[in-house]
């Protein structure tokens, strides 16, 4: 499984120096005639994603055909496991399979007739990916990305997977940044089995895009995503532009409802975050906001807020967490919802940020931020609140709304 961690500051030990990725692009500000900048085509309706772990088998392990045709009328895309879901492909096969892309297990076949694909620091010892560790051992070896051989044993091992029909492959630890460590998840410097020296940061992602552009051009027909550290990915780091462009979906782990964001540009900052993901639409991705935190009403409307701040083509949202919201049997009505298509970019008012659709408007206040009121000029229904029209919004910080236009048609 991922080994992200949440950006609870005081605990962050990223030995890197982040730049600045770009805290708004020149479209997020009203121009002189009080428009919304213009923005590509795209609609206001949701792409969800789901990640079928074990604690969604309830749902695919037998699921009715009612059941099936509903999932694949409102699942865009489902990660699923190899061992598991192979055998369900056929009723669902819009379905990517789940691979870490340098994880060695600690019961493998591999990890006993291949050890020497498992990095090792300057006294021998065999480092880890940073991720569930306890008692001096971590749950996943940390492979050699820059090993040819291991390369091609990870690539012929997703061939014979896709076999069973998948439609691609969701690749996690996709990590730009340091990722390897003791067995207590201390960072540790690998000796890179080339040089023989310590491992430079630039080789670490030189070797990861290199094999993420191996993977691509081995599976030109397939989509890939890859699951990324959103700020530890300096815009101007060319192989961290190479691993983009080998990848058609870029998935950001927990979202904006991360509580390490904080409001503004700084590293960790959401308007951070959403330069991140203008930068990867540049780049020609597609990406997944996959929110497996957040269980609460306003936490929901501020994901799907941020969705539809920055939306193109098929960007998906995720709701891991709370399984009751997102099951055949109760799908949250703002996963429903269809605002028509945008009207334009997103862009700041009042102190919020807001978007504009056909059949609605999204507005967000971000993290740090006092309370806002905005004049709509007009009547809409607010989405998850009983009750009347209304023509004005308030919004504290860390607070997203959605706003229909009645009786409109998207």
């Amino acid at each position: 499984m991922s080994s992200k961690t949440y950006l609870t500051l005081s605990l962050m030990t990223v030995v890197i120096v982040v730049m600045a990725i770009g805290v708004m692009t020149s479209g997020n500000t009203i121009d002189a005639a009080g428009s919304p900048p213009p923005a590509p085509q795209t609609d206001g309706s949701v792409k969800f994603f789901v990640d079928a772990s074990t604690s969604f088998d309830d749902w695919t392990r037998s699921p009715t055909p009612e059941q099936r045709a509903w999932m694949r009328e409102h699942y865009f895309r489902m990660q699923t496991y190899s061992s598991y879901f192979g055998p369900r492909v056929e009723w669902y096969p819009n379905a990517w399979v789940y691979k870490d892309s340098y994880a060695i297990y600690p019961d493998s076949e591999v990890r006993r007739t291949r050890p020497e694909w498992i990095l090792r620091d300057a006294d021998g010892n065999e480092l880890y990916i940073p991720f569930g560790c306890s008692g001096g051992t971590c749950p996943q070896f940390a492979a050699d990305i820059g090993n040819p051989e291991f390369r091609g044993w990870w690539i012929d091992a997703l061939r014979e997977t896709l076999a069973d029909g998948y439609l691609g492959v969701w690749v996690d630890d996709v990590n730009m940044a340091w990722r390897v460590s003791d067995g207590d998840g201390e960072r540790a410097t690998p000796v890179d089995p080339r040089t023989g020296a310590g491992m430079t940061l630039s080789d670490w992602r030189r070797y990861f895009a290199e094999f993420m552009e191996e993977i691509r051009a081995e599976f030109p027909d397939i989509e890939i995503a890859h699951n990324v550290i959103w700020y530890a990915q300096p815009a101007d780091d060319p192989f961290i532009q190479r691993q983009l462009r080998a990848a058609d979906f870029i998935n950001l782990e927990r979202g904006a409802t991360d509580s390490g964001i904080r409001g503004g540009g700084g590293t960790y900052g959401y308007e951070t975050l959403l330069g991140f993901i203008d930068r990867a639409h540049e780049m020609g991705n597609h990406v997944i906001l996959d929110d497996d935190d957040s269980t609460t009403d306003t936490e929901w409307m501020y994901e799907l807020a941020t969705y539809f701040l920055v939306k193109a083509g098929d960007d998906m949202i995720g709701a891991d967490a709370d399984r009751s919201r997102m099951n055949p049997n109760s799908f949250w009505e703002g996963y429903e919802i269809d605002l028509g298509d945008a009207l334009g970019g997103r862009y700041e008012i009042g102190g919020l940020l807001r978007r504009d659709y056909r059949c609605g408007v999204v507005l967000l206040n971000q993290p740090d931020r006092r309370t806002r009121t905005v004049d709509l000029g007009e009547s809409f229904r607010l989405l998850g609140r009983a009750g009347g029209a209304v023509s004005s919004v308030t919004l504290g910080e860390y607070r997203g709304a959605i706003l229909v236009r009645e009786n409109c048609t998207p």
